[in-house]
């Protein structure tokens, strides 16, 4: 194995350890706003000051959005083929939602069994541009497996843990099945992203499609913030810790590493080692940092088959359908 390979797999669990990393930074942000979305809208917003810095310094990178702008006015860019952003909202409101009331390995073992589920469908239609990937028995499998990960992830969890501060006031005492089913309903929504993103970086370029997808995203979080903010007529009383404030920067260096990356590894080596990177962090974290939540032995089992389901689905057998 050569050196650029090894690299390469090296960086792919280091990606995977720095979503688990934004995951807790989000998370306790937002149980310390009290605001989940707060916390995510922040951490998006924090991320696209670093972008727009990047692209008012760099005249290659202005360039590569006038190609996007260009590919939407001809029509070769279609206008939902931007909106990937929406879904990267979807992941970063559920991080600062969730993680400090069901701890970073349960986020991640639901949010990792969502995205494999999505995948199936996202690579058979051919949202991605790559084209169509039939759906392979191994994928099958590796998906049924996911399931019942999440399934045993979630079992043995109490309600009400002080993390529930993080929640909206009429999300508060949800059951903590529903609190898992957030992740991995954002999850779902991260293949789709990863996808059309892919499209806009044919256009452009990774850093143009991270600029159009936290562009899309913090305009969604804004929304959504302001109706929130609104209706509670609750304060706004930010920390001051300033590593509270790190989880965008953590999203544009991991979104940039994988950019260059694929082109050593390739997509499915890029995905089984960050999915490693991220289980194996989340695991770290709660045992060292524990949340609220802690972590336990249906958790850490979960976090284990995951593992499998990921390189179940990875493996290449005949396709099961077509």
């Amino acid at each position: 194995m050569d050196a650029r390979r090894i690299s390469g797999l090296v960086c792919g669990f280091c990606i995977g350890a720095g979503v688990a990393v934004q995951g807790r930074i989000n998370g306790a942000l937002g149980a310390r706003l009290h605001d989940g979305i707060a916390a995510a809208t922040i951490s998006f917003g924090s991320g696209l000051l670093v972008l727009l810095v990047a692209f008012a310094l760099s005249g290659r990178l202005r360039a590569a959005m006038g190609r996007v702008r260009g590919a939407l006015a001809a029509g070769t860019l279609r206008p939902w083929q931007v909106l990937g952003g929406l879904c990267g909202a979807l992941f970063v409101a559920c991080q600062g939602l969730t993680v400090a009331a069901i701890g970073v390995t349960a986020f991640t073992v639901a949010a990792v069994a969502g995205q494999l589920l999505s995948s199936l469908v996202v690579d058979r239609l051919g949202i991605g541009p790559s084209g169509r990937t039939p759906v392979t028995a191994s994928r099958l499998v590796g998906a049924a497996v996911a399931i019942g990960a999440v399934l045993i992830a979630g079992a043995g969890r109490s309600h009400g843990t002080s993390g529930a501060l993080a929640l909206p006031d009429s999300l508060r005492g949800l059951p903590v099945g529903l609190l898992i089913a957030l992740p991995a309903l954002a999850g779902v929504g991260l293949a789709w992203q990863q996808a059309v993103n892919g499209r806009v970086g044919e256009v452009g370029g990774p850093f143009a499609a991270t600029l159009t997808n936290f562009a899309v995203g913090i305009v969604a979080l804004l929304a959504l913030e302001s109706v929130l903010l609104t209706t509670s007529g609750r304060g706004f009383d930010p920390p001051t810790e300033p590593w509270l404030y790190l989880g965008g920067l953590i999203g544009v260096a991991f979104i940039a590493l994988a950019a260059l990356v694929v082109r050593w590894i390739g997509v499915l080596l890029l995905g089984l080692t960050s999915v490693a990177g991220q289980l194996a962090a989340a695991l770290v974290l709660d045992l060292l940092t524990p949340t609220s939540a802690g972590i336990s032995v249906p958790t850490a089992l979960g976090c284990a088959l995951t593992l499998v389901a990921v390189v179940i689905a990875g493996s290449r057998r005949v396709p099961a359908a077509a």
